[in-house]
C-alpha cells in the first residue's frame, strides 16, 4: 500500500470516473487503474462498484476513502512540518476569493505578495462561499477569502479586515440632499441589489427596511456586477450600496454621489477561512499578513457595526 495509491483512490472517489480521475491526477488512465487494483487486490476487498456508471463506492470502500483522506492528509501534514522547520514560504498554494472580493482586494495585494514571497505558487480562483467551504473540506483549496462569521465547525476564520457600506445615491433621489446615511433611510424597495446568491446581496437586505412596506418591485435584476448597480443608478432607477474598497476607483463624477453612513457605519467582515488542520499554515500567515497591512492601511473608518449575512455565498 502506498500513499500514491491513496491518492488514486480519492481522486476515483470524488469523480466517481477512472478516466477523469487519471487526468486531475496528471496520469494515464491505465496507470491509475492498475494501482487501484492493486491495492483491491492487496486488501482482497473491492473499494468500487464498476459495474454502475457512474462508478459507486462499496461499503467497505466507503470506510477505506475516509480512511485514505486521513493518511493523505497527515501524510502531507510531515511535508508542511519539515517546511516550518526550514523556514521555508514556498510551493503550490491554491486560494478561493467570492466574486465581492476579488476584483477590489486581488490588485492591492497580489504584486506585493508575489514580490515578497517568489517561492510560492499561488493559483487563485474566484469562487461562491458555498463552493469555497466544500473545496475547503475536500482538499482543493488551502484556503479562502469570504465574508463571515459562517459558523462551520472545520473551518478556522481569521479576521482580515472590516469594510464599510457606501451608499451611491444619484442627484435627484430622495437621499441625495442628506449628509450622512443611517440604516433607518434605506428602503428596499428603493435599493439596487445583486443577484441572488451574493453575501453582499444579504448583507444590505439586512440594513433595509421590510419591503412589505413599499410595494411591489418595479423590475428584477439578476447580476453580479456592482458596476451594473452603478449604471442603473445613473439613469435614475433607485440607489444602492458599495462596499468600500469598490468606491476607491471610481471617477470624480460618481465620486459626488457616494454617502457614507453615521458612524458606527455598517460594515462587512472579511476573513481568511482555512481548514483547522492548518496545513502550509506559514503560507497561510503570509498572505493574511500582507493583505491585513495593505488594506487597513486603504479603509479610514475605525467606528463600524458589523452585519451578518443570513446566507454567505
Amino acid at each position: 500500500m502506498t500513499i500514491t495509491q491513496l491518492q488514486y483512490v480519492l481522486a476515483v472517489a470524488e469523480y466517481q470516473n477512472f478516466t477523469l480521475a487519471a487526468e486531475k491526477s496528471f496520469v494515464t488512465q491505465p496507470t491509475l487503474s492498475m494501482q487501484v487494483q492493486k491495492l483491491e487486490d492487496e486488501l482482497d476487498v473491492l473499494i468500487f462498484d464498476r459495474s454502475k456508471k457512474p462508478i459507486s463506492i462499496t461499503e467497505a470502500g466507503k470506510k477505506i476513502v475516509a480512511q485514505a483522506k486521513n493518511i493523505v492528509n497527515e501524510a502531507e501534514r510531515i511535508k508542511d512540518i519539515v517546511d516550518q522547520e526550514k523556514g521555508f514560504i514556498g510551493g503550490e498554494y491554491v486560494l478561493g476569493i467570492i466574486p465581492t472580493i476579488m476584483p477590489t482586494l486581488l490588485p492591492m495585494f497580489l504584486k506585493t505578495f508575489i514580490r515578497k514571497y517568489p517561492k510560492v505558487n499561488l493559483i487563485i480562483k474566484e469562487q461562491s462561499t458555498e463552493n469555497l467551504i466544500r473545496n475547503i473540506q475536500d482538499g482543493h483549496l488551502d484556503a479562502g477569502i469570504a465574508a463571515t462569521p459562517l459558523g462551520i465547525d472545520f473551518i478556522k476564520e481569521r479576521p482580515l479586515y472590516y469594510e464599510p457600506f457606501v451608499g451611491y445615491v444619484p442627484n435627484n433621489h430622495r437621499l441625495s440632499k442628506k449628509e450622512q446615511l443611517r440604516p433607518d433611510d434605506l428602503e428596499l424597495s428603493d435599493v439596487l441589489l445583486l443577484q441572488d446568491g451574493h453575501c453582499f446581496r444579504d448583507g444590505v437586505i439586512n440594513l433595509c427596511k421590510s419591503p412589505k412596506d413599499y410595494g411591489e418591485e418595479k423590475f428584477q435584476l439578476h447580476s453580479g456586477s456592482f458596476e451594473t448597480l452603478i449604471n442603473l443608478a445613473d439613469e435614475d432607477m433607485g440607489m444602492t450600496l458599495l462596499p468600500y474598497l469598490n468606491t476607491i476607483e471610481l471617477d470624480a463624477a460618481k465620486k459626488k454621489n457616494l454617502k457614507y453612513f453615521r458612524n458606527p457605519s455598517p460594515a462587512r467582515e472579511v476573513s481568511l477561512i482555512y481548514h483547522k488542520k492548518e496545513l502550509k499554515i506559514q503560507i497561510t500567515e503570509a498572505i493574511r499578513d500582507v493583505i491585513s497591512g495593505i488594506v487597513r492601511g486603504a479603509i479610514a473608518f475605525q467606528d463600524v457595526d458589523i452585519i451578518s449575512p443570513v446566507n454567505n455565498k
